[in-house]
This record gives structure tokens, sequence and C-alpha cells, in this order.
């Protein structure tokens, strides 16, 4: 499934600048310039300062691949993947996606966590553009990603990955979050739950945000009513989870149903859920499979995306914009599927089944 992409792109590609174009744009010899690059000493502070503008201005990377790696086409025969955290099943799962489509095309794969973090973002980014990676592979953590422009229009093939760009048009794959979070608000509504919480991820991300409307929308569509006291945000850990789902059950209003949009979030709800001997009695889905997901008791319903899956279709948009392919940036929907395992399907107490 696919959809056009926002924003503006211009289709003809530039060349990056060099090094003879940062000196002819800062009027300093190409020595001046090699010798502030590489940070050595003996240039004024005012040669400096030109210089500097000058690569600012151009944003002018150094090239660190050795050229006797480069092929004679100009690659390095490899790609860039900038990924939430490696150490997530989600990240590493799509990970591996990438990395198996990579293989077959003989091309190396460099990876490195953002964690949440756009300062870290940018930094990965440039780092791998500066090693000349031939193509970009972004999980993007920031709230604008514009600052990738000259990538693009210099011909660098960038796909984003779990979220979309913003304030840039480019490839996103992208997974069906807001059906999906409707659909598991349907599947515990459709075991007899009218109290169903709802605990997520910070609600700056992009799929949080998705995942919560769904579950508003679900909620709204059923007549379920959406407490205040229900609901849960900014979740960034195992423990955060389990102390919130703990504080939630303890209190004078407590759910027959969770909602957990996020796989560490999951595994904290099933760890209080556990420690109350609560584990058969509250119903749980959760948004995104985790390993072990199956062993636990009750084993956990998920609304489970395919993150190899979108690893191997941005590896297949990589490869085609590399070969030459062009076509107009779009979203492309990977789907989620249900899978019930026995949590998400616990009935309420028979005197919690009205709001």
């Amino acid at each position: 499934m696919e959809g056009p992409a926002d924003q503006r792109v211009d289709p003809d590609p530039r060349p990056r600048a060099t090094m003879r174009d940062v000196a002819a744009l800062a009027g300093v010899s190409l020595k001046t310039v090699s010798r502030v690059i590489n940070g050595e000493r003996g240039v004024s502070t005012a040669l400096l300062a030109q210089v500097e503008r000058a690569v600012a201005q151009l944003d002018y990377r150094p090239n660190l691949s050795a050229s006797n790696l480069r092929r004679a086409d100009g690659k390095t025969a490899a790609i860039a993947a900038v990924l939430e955290d490696l150490a997530n099943p989600f990240s590493a799962a799509l990970l591996r996606g990438l990395e198996d489509e990579a293989r077959e095309r003989g091309v190396l794969l460099f990876a490195g966590s953002v964690d949440e973090d756009p300062q870290r973002e940018r930094d990965l980014v440039r780092a791998f553009t500066m090693r000349r990676a031939d193509a970009l592979v972004i999980a993007p953590t920031g709230e604008d990603q514009s600052y990738l422009y000259g990538d693009l229009r210099s011909g660098t093939p960038i796909v984003f990955v779990d979220r979309a760009p913003r304030g840039l048009s480019a490839d996103a794959v992208l997974a069906d979050n807001t059906v999906g979070a409707q659909r598991a608000v349907r599947h515990l509504a459709a075991y007899g739950h009218r109290r169903i919480a709802y605990l997520g991820d910070l609600l700056a991300i992009p799929t949080a945000a998705e995942r919560y409307q769904g579950y508003r929308d679900a909620c709204q569509d059923l007549g379920i009513p959406t407490r205040p006291s229900h609901t849960v945000h900014d979740l960034r850990s195992v423990d955060a989870a389990a102390a919130a789902v703990t504080a939630l059950l303890d209190g004078g209003d407590p759910p027959t149903a969770l909602f957990t949009s996020q796989n560490l979030v999951t595994i904290g709800a099933v760890s209080a859920l556990q420690r109350l001997g609560l584990h058969d009695r509250v119903a749980v889905v959760g948004f995104d499979d985790f390993p072990a997901a199956d062993l636990l008791q009750p084993r956990i319903t998920v609304i489970a995306q395919d993150p190899a899956g979108m690893g191997r279709m941005a590896a297949s948009l990589v490869f085609r914009r590399l070969d030459g392919e062009h076509w107009p940036p779009a979203r492309h929907i990977v789907p989620v599927v249900l899978t019930e395992r026995g949590s998400g399907e616990i009935r309420p107490p028979a005197h919690a089944d009205r709001p």
C-alpha cells in the first residue's frame, strides 16, 4: 500500500561540494582548506573563519573513505542505517531485514542508534555521509529532517522507516499504526471489556501518537469512555511501565484490560501483572511482538508488525534508486497482524463489564 509523500524535493541531483569548491568560495588555497579540514596547525584565525564559513555555506563533508577502497563508479558498496535502538527487538529485526538484502548485493551495512536524540540522529547521518555511504535508511527522531535536503539533491537515496520524515519529501516504509491500535481495542471489547487502559511511549513520537489516536477512535466508535486515569503516556522503560500498571491497578477505578502500545511497555506491564498475581485476570494486547511473548503464561496477544519485512522493503527501495529508477516519493504501508495467544482473550469479571 502506497501513498504520496508530502513536502518538496528537487528531482535534479547536484554533486556534493568538493574541497576545490570550498577553496574557491573562501578565496584560499586547496592546501589551506586541507589543513583546516584535518585540524592542522598553522592557519590564521582569519583564514580559519573564511574556510569554516565556506564549509557551512556549501554543506561540505570530507570524504573519509580511502580512495583505493572505492569502486570505479564512485560507490562505496555500503549503506547506512540510523535506527532508534539496535538493542530493541524491533530495531534488531528491521536491521536484519536490511542486512539480508544488502548481503545479496555484496553491500556492507553500517548502523547506529539514535536513542530518541535528534542531535545524535544528525551526528550519525553526518558521520555516515562523510564516509560516503551510498544510501541512508533512517528511523527519524527529530522534528525536522530538512537538513537532509542537500543529500537528496546530490543523489543519495534516503528511505525512512517506522516514522515518516518531517520537512522533507522522501520514501517512507511505515506500519499501519492507527488501524493496528483500533484492532487491539476492538478485540478487547469483543471479549467484554469496557475499562481499557492505554499505556504508551512518548506522545511526541509519531508512531505513539498514531496508536493513541487509533485507541481513541475505536473507543469512541464503540461507545467506550476514555478515562484520563486510564491513560498513561511517555513511558520510556520496562520499569516505568511496570510502575504505571501497578498504580493503575491499585487505584479506585482499575481497568480490566490494557492496551500497551510498544513492546518494552508490554514487557513492563506483564511483569507488573505477574508480580501482582493478576496475569490471568487482566487482559493485555500489546503493539509489537517480542521474544518470549509466546512463552509466558498466559501467552501475550499482540498486534504484530513485520520489522524484518519493513527492512527488506526499505532495502529494495534503496537498491531500486541506486539502480537508476525514479518515482515520486511515497509512503509504503506494511500491514499489521493480530496474533491471538491468550492474554487478550481473558474476559472481565462479571461486575466490571459496565463503565
